[in-house]
């Protein structure tokens, strides 16, 4: 399984992807710096990690989906590669259009930083299918701008498709319906508030996070999903 990281400036989580990716896969990932790299033709999965991208200027994610990596990004997307975004990454996803929906700030408009308790809504997922449906798992968050919104029809679209990936136990932010994240049509591309790369190996308090790129490994594998 080959990986790649796209790296923009204010990005602070490249590297904890970096590990995780490695962990996961035994391989370590591509890092693709945004203006002059190159998402190698084989890449597999793409993620786009957490941060302050453009030191989030003018909107969280704005000025990082009008880089030059982006069309690159759309294309591994159209031929079907798997995405990742989280945090910042799912804010551009969001703001590049391969996500519905937009990210605003926080309800308590304060900046949370905790251990988040999730629900995994389905296990039918490529990145969730090492997981039991409804299981309640920990993953960090570390966001200010993590209120999930759509209007109510993208919503009802959202749950009648089973895109809704992971929904808040205890809503930290003011998300519609509790969203913590969500997939693409094809259920290729992810983007999510919470940090599974920061929950990998127990030394950052749990492994809660480890499910998802071990459910990535299956599916590009064809042992899962």
């Amino acid at each position: 399984m080959k990986t790649a990281v796209i790296v923009f400036p204010g990005s602070n989580c490249d590297r904890d992807a970096q590990v995780a990716l490695a962990e996961a896969t035994g391989k370590a990932p591509a890092m693709v710096w945004h203006k002059d790299g190159t998402i190698p033709d084989d890449t597999d999965l793409v993620m786009i990690p957490g941060g302050f991208s453009y030191g989030d200027y003018l909107r969280c994610g704005a000025m990082a989906a009008n880089s030059p990596v982006i069309a690159q990004l759309h294309a591994h997307a159209e031929r079907g590669g798997y995405v990742l975004g989280v945090c910042n990454g799912f804010q551009i996803l969001a703001e590049t259009g391969l996500l519905p929906g937009a990210l605003v700030r926080n309800a308590s408009l304060n900046f949370v930083c905790k251990p988040q308790a999730l629900k995994v809504e389905s296990a039918n997922t490529a990145f969730t299918s090492a997981y039991a449906g409804k299981e309640e798992v920990t993953i960090p968050i570390a966001h200010h701008d993590g209120n999930y919104m759509a209007d109510e029809a993208t919503l009802d679209t959202l749950e009648g498709e089973g895109r809704v990936a992971f929904r808040y136990a205890d809503n930290p932010n003011g998300s519609a319906r509790d969203i913590a994240g969500v997939l693409s049509e094809n259920g290729r591309v992810l983007g999510m508030m919470p940090h599974p790369e920061r929950a990998i190996g127990g030394h950052e308090g749990g492994t809660d996070g480890l499910g998802l790129f071990e459910s990535l490994v299956g599916a590009v594998c064809g042992c899962i999903g």
